[in-house]
């Protein structure tokens, strides 16, 4: 079996899922989740790029930001990777963030992965003074963005210039340790324009909470649209919820939502809810995504502590030593 990897979204207020604590001690909590998450086998971290909670939980929680969080929490791994989920390309100029994933890349010893997006949260937008372009201009954007972005980092002097962004001699030291660069990855569920951007200068793609179906959709217009060829990897973030028994998994869904839907409707709702249930039932539903060519994951975990994470490890252990 060709290998199979296996990230976790590291908690940060995102969908409410930091206990009610202060924010010393929600840090130290994110922290400890990590470092169990890399001493029960997965491969990656990663962390949402948003400023504000979902707008299901709008309260004035707390949410760290995302770029400064996994500064932080990196120097407490040893071999994870380093991730976004995925960074909103209008909220730093593409030389920045060319620069600020170099730093981290040597802070890591090489471990970063770029993440990034065309953006969609208008509210988030708005509330922070961005401007929100409409779908195919911020996608445009996108893709003068990555371009940069590896100029940055392979050039000794970088210049570009485009219709949305431009450089004039920038220059980016140190370098990433990774050659020739970090792994680019684009996430999105555009498939018009979107996805030719992909094809043409991402390393992976990776869709957000969706379907075998709707996943393979993607992969085929890829497909179609990869002209010249190139290598690029699938990658999933989806929901899961780890019980030892049904029983567990219908009381834990009725206190997550109160009563609102049945664990059928819960699990509908969750990307099929493939990666709802025991140990079993997840490592069927992530066969269904592995044998569309999907090898990354990334999972967000409704319920979160270590008892969690070693279950989670049988599913680990069961693909990468199969």
């Amino acid at each position: 079996m060709s290998e199979i990897r296996f990230g976790i979204i590291v908690p940060q207020g995102w969908r409410n899922d930091l206990p009610e604590i202060s924010s010393v001690d929600q840090f130290k909590y994110s922290k400890h989740v990590v470092v169990a998450a890399e001493r029960n086998g997965f491969d990656a971290i990663y962390a949402y790029d948003h400023f504000i909670p979902h707008y299901r939980y709008h309260n004035t929680g707390n949410f760290f930001e995302c770029f400064t969080l996994l500064s932080a929490i990196s120097t407490f791994t040893k071999k994870m990777k380093i991730g976004q989920i995925v960074a909103c390309n209008s909220y730093r100029n593409p030389a920045l963030l060319a620069k600020m994933v170099a730093t981290l890349d040597v802070i890591t010893n090489g471990r970063v992965e770029l993440g990034i997006g065309a953006g969609w949260y208008e509210e988030e937008y708005n509330s922070y003074g961005y401007h929100y372009f409409s779908d195919i201009i911020r996608i445009l954007q996108l893709e003068e963005s990555i371009q940069i972005i590896k100029k940055m980092w392979m050039q000794k002097i970088a210049n570009f210039r485009g219709k949305y962004y431009s450089i004039d001699g920038a220059i980016c030291f140190p370098k990433p340790i990774q050659k020739p660069h970090p792994t680019v990855m684009v996430g999105g569920s555009g498939e018009k324009y979107l996805l030719k951007v992909v094809a043409k200068y991402a390393d992976r793609y990776n869709l957000y909470f969706g379907t075998p179906k709707e996943m393979k959709r993607k992969i085929d217009m890829l497909k179609e649209y990869n002209s010249q060829n190139r290598e690029i990897e699938y990658s999933i973030v989806l929901p899961c919820l780890i019980v030892d028994k049904y029983e567990d998994m219908e009381k834990i869904i009725n206190t997550m939502n109160n009563g609102r839907k049945t664990v059928n409707q819960f699990k509908k709702s969750v990307a099929g809810g493939l990666t709802v249930g025991t140990v079993d039932d997840i490592i069927n539903g992530i066969g269904e995504y592995v044998n569309i060519g999907v090898k990354h994951f990334i999972f967000h975990f409704l319920q979160l502590d270590e008892s969690v994470l070693k279950k989670f490890s049988k599913v680990i252990k069961f693909f990468t030593t199969s």
